[in-house]
């Protein structure tokens, strides 16, 4: 794609990298055929194409973001399916960050969008906070018809029917490897995570501690930052990263680090682009060195192997990909792999490919395009006529159990009960 920006423009790293970006695009429209929102609405400019249309203009000209282009570019899940399709290598995800960052500091939206981003933002990445609001939510509930405006409503479904205790496991501390150590780790515990569905942290720990795992949750590590960067609040999410940057390069340089785990693929996909969020900053060394050490905790597993897989039933698991696991971290087989390994029989929905309609924010932000897409992943996962629902990210788990009866777990749940732990309390 032939770009037009001007040397002034390309000073600016992150117009820099739009160009880059821009430039590898082909127009060739393979993307489309991969995409969630063109399959449900069938817009050219709701495809990856089109959008890459409506930002090269819009960064271009550097002009004020108009509503049209902000409502095309917000409809954009980020599932990033695209980049998986792209026979050319487009990395879109570098270039829809940049113009969400570029519509929040350009665009002024109407102030009922101002304020939900504005609570979202200071709600869902603290622990605590969350935790008051899922409780309000739970409260106001019955009241939901009421609601003037759909995302109001979406807000008070997600709201769990029950909010799990906290667990201390959280908290800044070691947890000593069983057996022999293999391994030094740290944990990343996360920020909705801790407030929705504290087994999964749990069940990680000792999972991994039985596997020879010295777990360590960091001080001063907490929320990766992704929430608000897909809103295009950069400062927010630049602040919440390099605290987990400092955190871990702190372990590092202590009694050293071979992996940093993460359990919610959406946080992985952020963490391991630190490297690239922090380019030309004081920071970008360390960023870099902790965005090599990210791991989803299925690649760990992966390399350790599992030990003595045979305490739990054979069930039928439908195994959902989540899409910043297998788009964003290309993480597609170990999953699958693991839980065959522990003995279940594992099933995968028609356009395993494609959204469920989570993706982090969206479906509080969209939930009518959200909705749409939940409806067609219930529909392919209860094809499959699974006894349970194993994935690896926290918002896709909420999504998928709000609309199903049957149990959806995460699948270090499912490993942690095949190797001597715990059945999952959903089963």
């Amino acid at each position: 794609m032939q770009t037009s920006f001007t040397e002034d423009q390309l000073r600016d790293a992150g117009t820099a990298r739009a160009n880059e970006i821009l430039r590898a695009c082909v127009h060739c429209g393979f993307c489309t055929a991969t995409c969630p929102t063109y399959q449900v609405l069938g817009d050219e400019l709701d495809s990856p194409r089109g959008r890459i249309y409506l930002m090269k203009e819009m960064l271009e000209t550097g002009r004020t973001p108009d509503a049209k282009t902000v409502k095309h570019i917000d409809r954009c899940l980020s599932c990033l399916s695209c980049m998986t399709t792209c026979p050319s290598g487009v990395h879109y995800m570098h270039l829809v960050d940049h113009a969400r960052a570029y519509i929040e500091e350009h665009y002024k939206r109407p102030w009922h969008d101002r304020a939900l981003r504005w609570m979202l933002a200071r709600i869902l990445p603290h622990p605590g906070r969350f935790r008051l609001a899922l409780l309000g939510a739970k409260i106001a509930r019955p009241f939901k018809g009421l609601m003037p405006d759909a995302r109001l409503k979406a807000m008070l479904e997600m709201a769990p029917r029950q909010i799990p205790p906290v667990s201390r496991n959280d908290d800044p501390q070691v947890f000593a490897a069983t057996g022999p150590r293999r391994m030094r780790v740290a944990l990343m515990t996360g920020c909705a995570q801790k407030a929705l569905n504290t087994e999964i942290n749990d069940a990680t720990i000792r999972l991994l501690t039985r596997h020879g795992c010295e777990v360590v949750v960091a001080r001063g590590a907490g929320c990766c930052g992704a929430l608000t960067h897909h809103m295009g609040k950069q400062g927010e999410s630049h602040a919440s990263a390099a605290a987990n940057i400092r955190a871990w390069s702190a372990e590092i340089a202590g009694a050293g680090l071979d992996a940093i785990v993460i359990n919610t693929s959406g946080c992985g996909t952020t963490v391991k682009d630190y490297g690239a969020m922090f380019e030309g900053d004081p920071l970008e060394s360390d960023a870099a060195r902790v965005a090599g050490l990210a791991r989803d905790v299925s690649e760990v597993m992966e390399t350790l192997g599992l030990s003595d897989p045979h305490h739990a039933a054979p069930l039928r698991i439908a195994y959902h990909a989540a899409c910043s696991l297998q788009h964003g971290q290309q993480i597609k087989d170990a999953p699958k792999s693991l839980l065959k390994d522990a003995g279940f029989t594992v099933v995968e929905p028609r356009d395993a490919h494609l959204c469920c309609g989570s993706a982090g924010t969206y479906n509080l932000l969209q939930p009518e395009i959200s909705g749409q897409l939940k409806a067609r992943k219930l529909d392919t996962l209860a094809a499959t006529a699974p006894q349970a629902i194993a994935a690896g990210n926290i918002g896709c788990m909420m999504q998928i159990g709000s609309g199903t009866e049957v149990p959806v777990v995460h699948t270090v749940q499912l490993l942690d009960w095949a190797t001597g732990g715990p059945k999952p309390a959903e089963l």
